[in-house]
């Protein structure tokens, strides 16, 4: 229990450093965009930020978590931090060279060629954040989540008060002539263009922060190391960009494959982009576990019992994400009051989502095998797999008339095939016994608890203090069955014996 004790103490810590950044986030920007941006301008946003989260597995070749592998004897960590750190450094110098050569033929691809200006802040965000992923990669190895969640935290909130700057009194102050220099500072009447510079400035100021990494420096680029690296990551980065389809192809097949002209496609891509947004809370509780199992496992891989505690630590993921989803969805009516009121009809795929971002989870914590026994091909097969489904479903269903509903679908369809893919072949490679049984049965007590709500919901109308009251009481019997359940575990983890 001690293990569980230390991985619930870092993922806590790793919850604040990374969780906190991404909830001002979307406290403060998303109830904001949603209500200033049209759904068209927000699908543009959407859309293009996905190429910036395929972009950054590739500009980055998943080297972090190489390091966590190649990092473990204290001795070899500088030798990893120094080659991993000078390779990515001059790949990166040479995409964005590349790219901004490249700028208009890739406006003209995207169906934005007279806004050139949003590829080049996008090449600039890619590149900034590509040089910090080794410093952030050698904070969470060392521990040093304080550091991390300061960084995150000034990057977060230099962009949210840029964006409102850009966007809110820029416009304002522009009309009195005394102000109108301040023109010069951001891309005047294109409100997306500036949200993208907000994201620029803010990657800058990541990068300033890391920089004393690169003074430390110390050794040449081991090429024999970097070879090793490199045959260890490249699989990940196949799982990486499968994960990034996955998750985000939905608004650029929208665009592509919707039934209405651009910009009808590119508004239901805003409205899917939004109800994603939602699912927040599980999405960073996620991260934050991400953030903080991966070194954790690789740190504890050769200590006694260490197997016996990935079981519990799915157990307790599950049962925490179940808690997520069932507190969202039985709040969903105030909850959703955070977009804005022309984006709300995308709320109907948020559950389909948030059990989706479960299995997720669920996969993430049952492919940590592959990762220490040196099979990462195997994950990447499965991301593959996962790909292919999120593509042809996608396709079938958007042409199909479903519009966002079809990759809110398609992506649940996708994560439960990952989950059970990846726990039968962890049985096979390296067996771990977990608690099935009472995973399961969290997940159809938390979803027989959401259909109680919806009959509640039918039975009451519209009568919202009717509909939250009894919602409330759904949620507290949901506790007390979990707490009777697993009165064994809950007296443990309080430090208690049963």
């Amino acid at each position: 229990m001690s293990l569980i004790k230390k991985l619930a103490g870092e993922t806590a810590i790793y919850g604040m450093s990374s969780i906190l950044p991404r909830l001002l986030n979307f406290v403060l920007l998303t109830p904001f965009l949603t209500r200033i941006l049209s759904k068209a301008d927000y699908g543009i946003f959407s859309d293009l930020y996905s190429y910036v989260a395929l972009f950054n597995i590739l500009l980055t070749y998943r080297l972090e978590t190489a390091y966590f592998r190649y990092a473990q004897k204290s001795e070899d960590a500088p030798r990893a931090f120094s080659t991993a750190t000078l390779f990515l450094l001059g790949s990166t110098l040479l995409f964005t060279t590349i790219a901004l050569f490249l700028v208009q033929p890739i406006a003209n691809f995207q169906q934005y060629p007279d806004h050139p200006e949003f590829i080049v802040t996008l090449i600039l965000i890619l590149a900034l954040d590509t040089l910090t992923a080794i410093p952030f990669a050698r904070l969470r190895f060392a521990n040093r989540p304080l550091r991390f969640m300061g960084i995150k935290l000034t990057n977060v909130i230099v962009n949210v008060i840029l964006v409102f700057f850009y966007l809110y009194f820029c416009p304002v102050l522009e009309q009195q002539p005394a102000w109108q220099w301040l023109q010069i500072l951001h891309f005047k009447d294109n409100m997306v263009a500036d949200v993208f510079l907000a994201n620029v400035v803010g990657s800058a100021v990541n990068v300033l922060q890391v920089l004393p990494s690169y003074f430390r420096i110390s050794m040449p680029l081991d090429w024999v190391l970097l070879r090793q690296m490199l045959r260890y990551s490249f699989p990940l980065i196949i799982a990486g960009v499968a994960g990034v389809i996955n998750q985000l192809i939905g608004t650029p097949l929208l665009k592509y494959l919707g039934s209405g002209n651009l910009k009808s496609n590119l508004a239901d891509g805003g409205v899917y982009s939004a109800a994603t947004k939602i699912p927040v809370m599980m999405n960073l509780f996620t991260q934050a576990f991400n953030y903080a199992a991966e070194p954790f496992f690789f740190r504890n891989a050769n200590e006694k019992g260490s197997e016996r505690v990935y079981g519990q630590v799915a157990q307790a993921f599950t049962l925490v994400s179940c808690v997520a989803f069932l507190g969202i969805m039985l709040n969903i009516d105030w909850v959703g009051l955070f977009l804005g009121k022309s984006f709300r009809e995308g709320l109907a795929t948020v559950p389909v989502l948030l059990l989706a971002n479960l299995f997720l989870g669920l996969f993430t914590t049952f492919s940590i095998w592959y990762k220490l026994v040196d099979r990462t091909a195997v994950g990447g097969w499965i991301a593959l797999g996962g790909s292919l489904i999120t593509i042809v479903l996608n396709v079938v269903l958007i042409k199909q008339g479903f519009s966002y509903y079809a990759p809110a679908w398609t992506a649940l369809v996708c994560y439960v095939f990952m989950t059970v893919t990846s726990y039968w072949a962890g049985q096979i490679y390296h067996p771990i016994k977990y608690p099935l049984g009472r995973m399961v049965a969290y997940l159809l007590l938390a979803i027989l608890a959401y259909g109680l709500s919806e009959v509640v919901r039918y039975w009451a109308k519209d009568n919202l203090m009717v509909i939250l009251s009894i919602n409330f009481v759904i949620l507290l019997a949901y506790f007390v069955a979990i707490i009777w359940i697993e009165k064994p575990l809950v007296l443990r983890l309080l430090g208690r014996k049963s």
